[in-house]
């Protein structure tokens, strides 16, 4: 019940918000005096909060817990350790392992210390791909590559080769982050 009167509440703070704003605005207070000086603090409050809560929801919901981002991680390493427990994988799971085969030896190379995870959160995320950790040559931190079977499969998933490409391309997006590049010099690659 909660959730959903959640949005509802939602709709009218920010309705009363509004016309709060719109009254101040339209007949402002007079400051000489208590009452005044009260309404416009509290007008002042309530645009401070209002504002710090739109800004955290368009930020959207955090990203995946750590614990779910490790379970993930072990599994796609059980998988890169032992592949006859592929037949356990998801069809997408082997486009993925497809995508890693059809790199070029030094780029499987660069992958032997870097997992390589299946998450369905990229609608959260709003990516295909996400690189996390430093470059080759700053490891400061565990490296990991997410490919987001959920936008991926949503976006491509009409044609088999067409999802096939751009899981190999989303790859190789995240390989070039993995390797120092920047979001412009990725693109500028053409991935």
């Amino acid at each position: 019940m909660r959730d959903e009167l959640r949005p509802v509440l939602k709709a009218a703070l920010i309705t009363a918000f509004v016309v709060g704003l719109l009254m101040v605005f339209l007949h402002p207070p007079s400051l000489s005096g208590a009452p005044g000086l009260l309404v416009l603090i509290v007008a002042a409050l309530a645009f401070v909060l209002i504002t710090a809560w739109g800004t955290v929801a368009l930020a959207g919901r955090s990203s995946m817990t750590e614990e779910e981002f490790e379970r993930l991680v072990r599994r796609s390493e059980e998988l890169a350790r032992q592949p006859e427990l592929a037949h356990d994988a998801t069809e997408f799971e082997l486009l993925v392992a497809d995508a890693i085969d059809d790199l070029p030896p030094e780029f499987q190379q660069l992958l032997e210390n870097t997992a390589v995870v299946v998450s369905t959160r990229g609608a959260s995320e709003r990516a295909y791909g996400q690189y996390w950790g430093g470059s080759v040559a700053r490891g400061d931190r565990e490296h990991r590559i997410v490919l987001f079977q959920d936008t991926l499969e949503r976006d491509f998933g009409w044609d088999r080769d067409v999802l096939r490409a751009q899981v190999e391309r989303t790859l190789r997006h995240e390989l070039a982050h993995h390797l120092g590049w920047d979001e412009p010099g990725v693109r500028g690659l053409g991935l």
